[in-house]
């Protein structure tokens, strides 16, 4: 049965030019920027990267969605603001996230909100450390000469939430509940690798053993580049 809504007629004109509303247009999305983050990930690899270092138990004749490709789908819905894993409810459906996963728009819809929790959930302590040698690697990739010395610069922020996530705390100097991740770039600003962790200033033990892991990542792809840290006192306690 064909039963087209009819345009809405009787509307005024504005400065001498007619308003037409017609409710014909198809498959529409608001977020035609995630086309280009696609093309990003894809010459990068990043979800590629990223799912080789987490084991996937799953039956394979079930599997509906990859492990790379809701971790593509995850990062392109943080990239447009849409941080919340609920959020994948609606952005399942919409035709520019589709093809940014290389899916049609008519295709079988992306993850739900339940698969991608149960994707946070996947990872263990191991998994997210190979993750973030795999970052590491990535930086490493991104330069066309072997630098003969890196500045790491490492701090951390702040990340205010709204709702219950796991590792919230409440930060008194900010009067909010969030998370307070280590941040590390080099010494021209490109982003090097983060650990997301509770509200609170991070001790100099936990700041040590994570740059002992990152200097290693870095050692193993650049053996002769010196290494500088820069850093606040505090982390030295």
């Amino acid at each position: 049965m064909n039963d087209p809504t009819v345009p809405l007629s009787g509307l005024s004109s504005v400065c001498d030019k007619a308003v037409v509303a017609r409710f014909d247009g198809g498959m529409l999305s608001s977020n035609g920027g995630v086309l280009a983050l696609g093309e990003v990930e894809k010459r990068l690899r990043v979800a590629d990267r990223l799912a080789a270092c987490i084991g996937d138990l799953r039956r394979a004749d079930q599997v509906v969605h990859s492990v790379a490709d809701m971790i593509g789908f995850r990062m392109k819905m943080i990239a447009a603001g849409n941080e919340d894993g609920t959020d994948a409810t609606r952005l399942r459906s919409d035709p520019a996230f589709k093809m940014a996963q290389d899916a049609l728009p008519s295709d079988r819809d992306l993850a739900s909100q339940s698969t991608m929790y149960r994707l946070e959930n996947l990872p263990g302590a191991r998994e997210l450390v190979a993750m973030g040698r795999a970052l590491v690697e990535l930086y490493c990739a991104s330069l066309r000469q072997v630098p003969k010395r890196i500045v790491l610069d490492i701090d951390d922020t702040f990340d205010a939430l709204h709702g219950g996530q796991q590792l919230r705390l409440f930060n008194a100097p900010h009067d909010e509940y969030g998370f307070q991740p280590i941040v590390v770039f080099d010494g021209v600003g490109r982003f090097v690798g983060a650990v997301l962790r509770p509200a609170k200033r991070p001790s100099g033990t936990e700041i040590h053993a994570h740059l002992r892991r990152l200097v290693r990542a870095i050692r193993s792809n650049w053996p002769n580049s010196r290494i500088l840290i820069r850093a606040d006192s505090h982390y030295c306690s």
